[in-house]
């Protein structure tokens, strides 16, 4: 069967009828059934709904009956309604997370810990940022967070900017402008939205030096390429991606042993080490072996260590600099610092994220650790109780893969357990779209899967009831 479509009358007679029949704007204001909606948003919404029928009748798309069809009528109105609705939701709100991916980027990476949430909470008026409690003088802002950096990892120095990207340039910028810096061919990485360490290298003002091949790169290369104009030699960590087999370069500590011989030591060589993802829990986490730690960074020699704080960490968005502290004042100095300073919300969430880690118990208390430490019993039981809880004859608990995810441990799944229901893309939308919480979950294999390793156990009932009202 062949179907046609019928074109809108297009006489100048027909629009003026069709816009005619458009309702006045005090109209929609003046309806009972809108009574509800703040007034400001029913004004701007009317109008912009006003506007998009009035281009679609200048367009030809829609007639008088069309515009007829679109105003009166129950369902017209609570098509209206709807969108009040729509454009009174944050953009920022919180969503559940079943994807199995701890760190997600896209709904936010490390949920904070409750007392880092009470922390931001008590700050969020007035709070302490630049001023000595005591004796009301001026003092820096990042004080009480360095000095847990130093309980927490021996730092002798510390500064705190907006994101780990902000502390790579900030170092490059500090200590290497103008300069030649050597870095390997296999750890010039892109991570996501495009940023580039050899982009970064040139806006920091600095020089690169690739050496090494993008497998393979030796001590020699390191040593080869310095002259009188080298001022650093700099590590990335390869956070997003992994090269297996042959495939090798020298590690922090061995860089530190070898700038500290022959003509390396009389130049003053920086070794700078970007770890990317920030692994700071010392005990073992399956799946997390292989994943370098910053402690082990600082003691391996190097001058300067930057890494994130909402990955691996479990903080907020941030990028932490350790180290040297004459090399850390040098940073602080810079003009690039007070441009990437972080505010009281982060200092304060992340003050209270260290100070578990020196006080509580982070493995319990901070919920990335708790995440990806849960082992397979403890999920497998976890996805019992929600498949119980879900209603559903057709739901059943199947062995998943969960990854860290935001660059730590890439391509290296963690075993995991997930509640398995038959679906596709528009039941995950109708989880994503689901109100007073969406819950993200993922598609596989005909199935939506509610992965266990991020859904906490009192995420239950919600991720329950979420689940049994979307997709009634």
């Amino acid at each position: 069967m062949v179907t046609t479509e019928t074109e809108m009358p297009r006489t100048d007679s027909a629009r003026t009828t069709a816009l005619r029949s458009l309702p006045p704007i005090d109209q929609i204001l003046r309806d009972p059934r809108f009574a509800a909606v703040p007034r400001a948003v029913l004004a701007r919404q009317a109008r912009i709904w006003l506007d998009e029928l009035r281009a679609a009748v200048l367009a030809n798309e829609l007639d008088a009956d069309g515009v007829v069809a679109e105003r009166d009528g129950d369902a017209a109105a609570q098509r209206f309604l709807r969108r009040c609705e729509v454009a009174q939701r944050p953009r920022h709100e919180r969503v559940i997370n079943a994807t199995g991916v701890v760190l997600h980027t896209g709904i936010g990476r490390a949920p904070l810990a409750p007392r880092a949430i009470a922390a931001v909470t008590a700050v969020a008026g007035f709070g302490i940022v630049e001023v000595d409690p005591i004796t009301g003088e001026r003092d820096q802002r990042e004080l009480g967070v360095a000095g847990l950096l130093a309980d927490v990892l021996g730092a002798d120095g510390g500064l705190v900017v907006n994101n780990n990207a902000a502390a790579t340039t900030l170092m490059l910028a500090a200590l290497c402008a103008g300069r030649e810096v050597v870095v390997s061919r296999g750890e010039l990485v892109e991570i996501g939205g495009g940023f580039r360490v050899p982009d970064v290298m040139r806006r920091a003002g600095c020089e690169m030096v690739e050496v090494g091949a993008t497998n393979k790169t030796h001590l020699y290369d390191f040593e080869n390429a310095t002259n009188d104009a080298t001022v650093a030699w700099l590590k990335v960590h390869p956070s997003n991606f992994r090269i297996e087999g042959f495939a090798s370069v020298p590690t922090v500590a061995e860089l530190h042993v070898a700038r500290q011989q022959g003509d390396s030591k009389d130049r003053g060589l920086l070794v700078l080490d970007d770890l990317g993802s920030g692994l700071v829990w010392q005990d073992g986490i399956a799946g997390l072996e292989d994943e370098p730690r910053v402690q082990d960074s600082m003691q391996g020699g190097a001058d300067v260590t930057c890494f994130s704080g909402d990955k691996l960490l479990g903080g907020p968005q941030c990028g932490i600099l350790v180290g040297d502290r004459e090399v850390i004042a040098r940073c602080r100095a810079h003009p690039l610092y007070r441009a990437m300073r972080c505010d009281k919300l982060v200092l304060a969430a992340l003050e209270a994220t260290l100070a578990i880690y020196r006080d509580g118990d982070p493995l319990r208390e901070i919920p990335t650790l708790r995440m990806l430490a849960a082992p397979i019993d403890e999920l497998e039981r976890r996805s019992e109780e929600l498949r119980d809880r879900l209603g559903r004859d057709d739901a059943r608990v199947i062995a998943s893969q969960s990854f860290a995810g935001a660059g730590a441990n890439p391509a290296k799944p963690l075993a995991s357990r997930a509640v398995a229901f038959p679906g596709g893309n528009a039941q995950n939308d109708a989880l994503r779209a689901a109100r007073p919480h969406s819950v993200f979950a993922r598609v596989a294999d005909g199935n939506v899967l509610l992965d266990a390793r991020t859904l906490l156990t009192e995420d239950l009932d919600q991720v329950a009831a979420t689940v049994r009202a979307a997709l009634s």
